[in-house]
């Protein structure tokens, strides 16, 4: 407390404590006023929330009556072999794997296992996410990846990495966690290494897309010959012949990103197809990154070559059932819904940053007002001192 001396008397500064007194006001007035801006930001967020779920709900309504439709059209005309199930039932046969633990989960607890911290990050195993046309390029495509990868365990974010494995203090595994506490749990031994992929991790492919290509292919540059053309026997790039789900086309990362441009472009990059292993032998000076051809021939971005007779692949990508473009507004709604779904996700996180704030300005509110107080208390105290002593 600043005092003067007046008279032989001491009296508390007026002007300071004046002064005091309102920068204190005035900070509590401030701090107030954050608090009611980040309160009305978590009602607009709210409000905003509360939009997109029935949005969402809508638009899942739609979606499953047209499912529905197309399953009963479909049912009339099934192929002999369901091989999305048989992809399934493969990977369920190798129980002492990760991915086969990981889908036993999914079958006995449906919805349920998406609520757990173990698998509600996890999209699925590489051999489940993708689709292709025949058969033949489905063994073609399985053999270049190899089982490891096939059975590998595909996450959203590190969130999910984190849930399957945990470490001790010493960095050492822990037995009784994430995915080798569930093989304990069914007494097995747990799978020892496995992969698994980060999305959000993972470099995506920067370039551009395929204009008004439902399926968003990369719109990468083909091969050419020293006259333009592209080299015999070409028919594509693998990373676009893989059909996707269409709530896996965008938004499986934050940052927008589906799995064609993060996933699989990672899995082939610009890996060409022929038609022969005599095409792709003559267009090897055009190959940078592999190619295979439709006759067996594998051949990797180093030279490396595969030889010998075709293994039969168990574990290995589902052939499409052929509807691979749906109706326009089937398309349209499968897009907005998961656009909306990922402006959600933005929106919990937005509110969870305005709670923190929020938090952090009351917490700062109540220590000011505190030392408000204590500071009228002590001018009070010494004041009365003051006058104590002349009386």
């Amino acid at each position: 407390m600043s005092l003067k001396e007046v008279g032989g008397s001491e009296f508390p500064d007026v002007d300071i404590v004046r002064s005091q007194s309102q920068k204190l006001q005035e900070e509590l007035e401030m701090l107030g006023l954050k608090i009611k801006h980040h309160e009305d930001n978590l009602k607009f967020l709210k409000t905003e929330m509360d939009k997109m779920d029935e949005s969402i709900l809508q638009m899942q309504v739609d979606l499953g009556k047209h499912h529905s439709s197309a399953r009963a059209q479909e049912n009339n005309n099934l192929s002999p072999i369901d091989t999305e199930r048989q992809t399934i039932e493969n990977i369920l046969k190798r129980e002492e794997t990760a991915a086969g633990l990981i889908y036993r989960i999914k079958l006995r607890y449906g919805q349920q296992a998406s609520a757990s911290p173990l698998t509600n990050d996890v999209l699925g195993v590489v051999a489940t996410l993708g689709k292709v046309n025949d058969d033949n390029l489905s063994q073609l495509f399985s053999e270049y990846l190899g089982l490891e990868i096939m059975l590998a365990i595909v996450c959203k974010t590190y969130q999910g990495i984190t849930a399957l494995e945990k470490y001790d203090k010493e960095g050492m595994i822990e037995k009784r966690s994430g995915v080798n506490g569930l093989f304990l749990s069914i007494a097995k031994q747990p799978p020892g290494r496995y992969l698994v992929f980060c999305i959000e991790n993972l470099r995506p492919y920067t370039g551009e897309f395929v204009a008004d290509d439902p399926q968003k292919r990369l719109a990468l540059l083909k091969p050419r010959l020293p006259n333009g053309e592209t080299p015999p026997g070409f028919i594509g790039f693998a990373v676009n012949m893989i059909y996707l789900d269409h709530l896996h086309l965008s938004c499986v990362t934050a940052s927008g990103h589906g799995l064609r441009e993060t996933l699989f472009y990672n899995l082939f990059s610009r890996l060409q197809v022929y038609k022969t292993r005599l095409d792709m032998q003559h267009a090897i000076p055009y190959i940078n990154e592999g190619a295979i051809s439709l006759d067996g021939g594998i051949m990797k971005s180093n030279g490396l070559f595969y030889l010998g007779g075709r293994k039969n692949t168990e574990v290995k990508f589902p052939v499409s059932s052929g509807i691979s473009r749906l109706p326009a507004d089937v398309v349209e709604i499968e897009k907005q819904l998961k656009l909306m779904t990922w402006k959600k996700e933005r929106l919990i996180e937005d509110r969870k940053r305005e709670e923190t704030l929020l938090n952090d300005v009351k917490k700062l509110f109540i220590n000011q007002k505190e030392e408000y107080k204590k500071y009228l208390r002590e001018t009070a105290l010494n004041l009365k001192q003051v006058l104590e002593r002349r009386s």
